[in-house]
Parts: C-alpha cells; sequence; structure tokens
C-alpha cells in the first residue's frame, strides 16, 4: 500500500484505524476510526510514540523497526494489546512500509470482533456453568433447614395455649408463610434440573405465537407486539415447553420495563425470526441457525447490571426475582445455543441463537 505523503484525507472513510509513524515511532497522523480505537483525538495522539500506546508494544515496536528497515513490504498479525485502565483490544495489525522517508511505516488495526465474541460466550458457558453449581448447592443447603423451621412453626401453633392461639397464630403464619414464599423460590432454582428434557419436534413460530397470546392476556391495552417472521426458518429437534418458557421470560421482563410506555399507549415489543449462516456457537461451527430477536422499547437495562443480566437473584427491576433471565439461558444453553442482549434507552434487543439441522 502507497499513502500520498500531501494527503491522507480518504483515510478517514475507512472503518478500520489507520495511525501513520515518523522514523522516530511518533505519531503523525491517525485517522477518525484511530479516534475511536484509542478513545482519544489526533491531538492527544499526535507525537506520542509508539511504545506508549500500549502496556505490552514491544511485538509490535519490533515490527515497526523492520518496517523501517524495509524487511518486508507488510506484515499482518493478531495481538492482543493492553492499555492502562481500559480493556485490551484484540485486534488484527497490517504493518505496510511506505516510500516516504518522513513518515516511513503505516499501522492499520482491525478490531478482531470474531475473537471477541468467542471470548465472551466462552466466559458465559464458563460462568453458568458456575452459576448452576451455586444454585443447586444453595438450593439443597436451604431446603433441608427450611423444612425444619415450617414444622417446627406448626407445632409451636399447636402447642399455644388456647388464651394466646388468637394474639400469637399471626406470628406462626408469618413464619410458615415466608417458608412457602422461600420454598417456592428453591423450587424455581432446582426447576430446571429437576424436569425432564422432552425432545421434539419445535416451531420456532408456534413458540412466539404461544409467548404473544400470555403476554397480550396479561397486558391487553397500551402494548403492541409486532411480528416479523421469517416463514422459511426449519423446525427442529428441541424441548418446546422450556423454549416457550425461556422466550416468555424475556418478554414478560420486556413487559414490565415497559409500565411507563404502557401508561402512554406506545409499548411495542418485536418477536423477529430469521436464519443465520455460518454460526459458531461454544466453539462449534454451524451451518444454518435459528435468529430469535425479543426487541423492545423500554427505558433499557441499567448500564450497573448489563454484563451481570444472566446472574441469578440479580434484578433491574423493584421486587423482581432476578431468576428469569438465568433459566431462559439454562434453557437454550441445553439446546446448545447462546442468548446474546444489547441495550441502549429506546431498545433492548435479546438475541437467542439455537442450531439449525
Amino acid at each position: 500500500m502507497k499513502t500520498p505523503t500531501h494527503s491522507y484525507d480518504a483515510l478517514d472513510l475507512l472503518s478500520s484505524a489507520v495511525i501513520i509513524l515518523d522514523a522516530e515511532s511518533r505519531v503523525r497522523y491517525a485517522n477518525a476510526a484511530a479516534e475511536n480505537l484509542f478513545e482519544s483525538s489526533f491531538k492527544n495522539l499526535a507525537n506520542q510514540k509508539l511504545p506508549a500506546l500500549f502496556l505490552n508494544g514491544e511485538e509490535l515496536t519490533g515490527i515497526f523497526r523492520e518496517a523501517v528497515q524495509h524487511r518486508f513490504a507488510d506484515k499482518r498479525l493478531d495481538l492482543t494489546l493492553e492499555r492502562a485502565g481500559r480493556e485490551a483490544l484484540q485486534v488484527h495489525v497490517i504493518v505496510t512500509a511506505l516510500d516516504d522517508p518522513h513518515t516511513p511505516v503505516l499501522i492499520e488495526l482491525r478490531e478482531n470482533v470474531k475473537q471477541l465474541k468467542l471470548d465472551r460466550e466462552e466466559r458465559l458457558l464458563d460462568q453458568s456453568q458456575l452459576n448452576k453449581e451455586l444454585i443447586r448447592n444453595l438450593a439443597h443447603e436451604i431446603k433441608n433447614p427450611l423444612g425444619g423451621i415450617r414444622g417446627a412453626a406448626q407445632l409451636l401453633e399447636f402447642e399455644l395455649p388456647e388464651r394466646q392461639l388468637k394474639e400469637l397464630r399471626e406470628y406462626t403464619q408469618v413464619i410458615i408463610k415466608e417458608a412457602d414464599r422461600l420454598q417456592t423460590l428453591v423450587d424455581r432454582l432446582l426447576a430446571p434440573h429437576r424436569r425432564p428434557h422432552i425432545v421434539g419436534d419445535v416451531n420456532v413460530h408456534e413458540v412466539c405465537e404461544r409467548v404473544r397470546s400470555l403476554i397480550v392476556a396479561e397486558f391487553p391495552v397500551g402494548l403492541t407486539i409486532k411480528r416479523d417472521y421469517d416463514l422459511s426458518v426449519p423446525e427442529f429437534r428441541g424441548d418446546k415447553e422450556q423454549l416457550i418458557q425461556a422466550v416468555l421470560n424475556i418478554a414478560h421482563n420486556a413487559a414490565q420495563a415497559l409500565s411507563a410506555r404502557i401508561a402512554g399507549g406506545d409499548a411495542q415489543i418485536t418477536l423477529q425470526t430469521r436464519v443465520a449462516r455460518q454460526v459458531t456457537l461454544a466453539k462449534i461451527r454451524y451451518r444454518l441457525a435459528l435468529d430469535l430477536h425479543i426487541i423492545d422499547n423500554g427505558p433499557g437495562i441499567p448500564p450497573e447490571i448489563q454484563d451481570r443480566i444472566f446472574y441469578p437473584l440479580v434484578s433491574g427491576r423493584e421486587g423482581g426475582s432476578g431468576l428469569g433471565l438465568t433459566l431462559a439461558q439454562t434453557f437454550v444453553q441445553q439446546h446448545m445455543g447462546v442468548i446474546e442482549c444489547e441495550s441502549r434507552p429506546g431498545c433492548t434487543d435479546f438475541r437467542i441463537l439455537i442450531p439449525l439441522p
């Protein structure tokens, strides 16, 4: 690649980050994409030396020296570049030697989105496995003493003197009711691990229509549920009831988050189906995958919990149990799939990917 020394305007049109360095490795030019990638203006980047941009830039600096010595025309490699106080960059780097003694090296950095996605999915799978173990152990630890507490409260109520029964029964009933509430919570935590996986032919649009009818029945006014179906999506083998529950949990959370818009009459949830091609899920490549989106126009997920929404007992809603998305993730993973989420004010998009035959 030859870059004219008099103008770099065309480089601002590129989506990949480009920096041009002088013979001392100082930044002499950075395009708009580089400013975005480095989260810094060209004014701040100008005259910084290449080693100062990264905490571990030794390899990149070595390649820079080779380029200055014209040992190659261009070199390509994948690097993880660490930055102080910021997330490391997973990038594909192209280092090009230029025929200009004043600015002899051009470096192009392209974010390695595929690697980032794989790393994120791997973290989610590992976290999900830890969550499952935590939930099972915690639920069993709670379940046993809970039965004893409830039983003791009942026996205590039977032993109360007649003259104090009416006055003190109120307290024993609080113990019994709270024990029952906790028992229900524990049962919900253990439900995905107890229920057998019933496999049959699944039509995703039947799943969506079932969820739609349940949401409409609960929120009949002020909420529109839009269908955007690709009818070419084939049937696949799976547990229909589990998938209904997974989609319902997400859609129900969306409807509850839309309470203000429902009151205003402009709340909307979109159920969208597509076929995705050449998809990698849990390091396995699939030719086809179901691409199901549940999109709402609500306020968005609070930024402070966006990275933890699939953790058990994490909820962004007052009084929420924090189990709906955890169970949805468990059910989807049992179908070798993943759930992804992108959220900002006005648009939250949950994406379910499941392999297709």
